[in-house]
């Protein structure tokens, strides 16, 4: 129930925010004047649209702040499953100076960095509570391919949309997404505290130790997985393979397309190929989960075939459909990963905080490493600085997890991983809405255009 009413917010405020465009741009001095959209873009440049802006790399404090900015905000995001990237583009705009693309294109390096990182701890990790790899795969091919193809939408609409829209729908979004998350976190660390306060008197087997672990002696000892063995089993060659394929194949549009003029037939041609790509491996992904549902129900086996603790019938997988389209559209509109909204999706759908981060990070690694490919043909970000952030993003998203980990063995709480990525989320919206309402207002000092642009014209 309260899923559907976060849903019914969000679909509320972007219609609102949307909708508002239409009186902004047609209501001026008091006339009515019907236009949907400008089909010049000389009054306002779409973001990112503006000239390059690479400062040198040089030692300063400026530098010193964002290195320490980027390693907290890596480890912290890498922790929640959010990447980081609405803490990252502020830094690089504001504190070093870049432009909004060039920001946006670091910002998708130190998100892969600290992904990659993440995923090479995550392998090396047991699952918490179960004989399965820490890595859920069929949720990773169920949200990668509608991942990368809202990534996708949400660069388009990044240059149709005026800059104070995409403001005002990433403060809903984001707002909605952390208070909804750190109300779960809430929850989630009153049920720990009640199940340790049960485990002093005897061990309990509920649906809590999805939560913390559940600490006996087996009557059987339990041989125990070299480092070795628990890699291998976490590794999914054919899996990887598939989520490789679909990468390769979003990676060849973008590059084709990049090189086509805006609006032409082959354009949009390479535009639409997308859909069925994604399509085709989310549509096999979804029969799979959905057959094997209703054959575990059917004989009475109330066991989850994934880590997502429902049950998979066509209206959750819509609605998976849709989250993750809306979570790469997000990820297109801010240079980030995607990972604001399916992070906090995962823990809705029952998947417990280690698996949802490490399951989110896995995917968030490919559809950003996509990004990265694609912005370095087309040389939008420096080298120097690249390698420098990223680095530091590797350091930070191996050590972050480590460190977490180890905080979590020791307290027995995984709702610690729920408060980091509800504080993630919201840090973002807070620098995200600062940064996004100064350039309005300034916008409108300056008398700019604050309607929607034409999408061909504008590219």
């Amino acid at each position: 129930m309260a899923t559907k009413g976060f849903v019914i917010y969000l679909l509320a405020g972007f219609s609102v925010a949307i909708l508002s465009v239409f009186f902004v741009q047609n209501f001026k001095n008091g006339d009515f004047e019907p236009k949907l959209y400008q089909s010049s873009n000389l009054l306002q440049r779409p973001v990112g649209s503006e000239d390059k802006v690479w400062p040198e790399l040089e030692f300063s404090w400026r530098i010193v702040l964002a290195t320490v900015i980027g390693f907290l905000g890596s480890a912290c995001g890498t922790v929640g499953g959010v990447g980081g990237g609405g803490i990252f583009v502020p830094m690089l705009t504001l504190l070093l100076g870049f432009d909004t693309k060039s920001a946006a294109a670091i910002s998708k390096c130190m998100i892969m960095g600290a992904s990659a990182s993440s995923v090479w701890y995550n392998l090396r990790v047991p699952h918490p509570c179960r004989e399965a790899p820490i890595l859920d795969y069929d949720l990773a091919l169920l949200f990668q391919p509608m991942l990368m193809l809202g990534i996708t939408v949400g660069v388009s609409l990044s240059v149709v949309f005026p800059y104070w829209l995409i403001t005002v729908l990433i403060i809903i979004l984001f707002m909605g997404t952390s208070s909804r998350s750190f109300f779960k976190a809430i929850e989630m660390w009153k049920e720990e505290t009640i199940l340790k306060k049960s485990m002093k008197e005897v061990p309990v087997n509920s649906r809590g130790e999805l939560v913390i672990d559940t600490v006996y002696e087996p009557l059987v000892p339990k041989e125990e997985k070299t480092a070795l063995e628990i890699f291998k089993f976490n590794l999914n060659l054919k899996r990887i393979l598939v989520l490789f394929v679909v990468w390769f194949v979003f990676l060849l549009l973008q590059v084709f397309k990049n090189d086509l003029v805006a609006c032409s037939p082959l354009y949009w041609v390479l535009n639409l190929i997308q859909f069925p790509a994604a399509l085709a491996v989310f549509g096999y992904e979804c029969v799979k989960l959905y057959k094997e549902s209703k054959k575990r129900r059917l004989e009475g086996n109330r066991e989850s075939i994934c880590e997502a603790d429902i049950q998979w019938t066509a209206t959750n997988l819509i609605f998976c459909a849709l989250c993750g389209i809306l979570g790469g559209t997000v990820g297109g509109l801010l240079g980030s990963g995607g990972g604001f909204i399916l992070g906090p999706l995962l823990l809705e759908i029952g998947v417990i905080p280690q698996v949802a981060s490490a399951t989110a990070t896995f995917v968030m690694m490919f559809s950003s490493s996509l990004s990265v490919v694609e912005f370095y043909l087309l040389k939008r970000f420096p080298i120097p600085y690249a390698l420098y952030l990223m680095s530091v993003s590797i350091l930070a998203g191996f050590w972050g997890q480590c460190f977490i980990r180890k905080l979590i063995a020791i307290l027995k709480r995984a709702s610690i991983i729920v408060f980091i990525l509800s504080g993630v989320i919201f840090a973002s919206a807070l620098t995200m809405g600062v940064i996004g309402i100064e350039k309005s207002i300034r916008m409108i000092h300056n008398h700019e255009f604050m309607g929607f642009l034409d999408f061909c014209s504008s590219q």
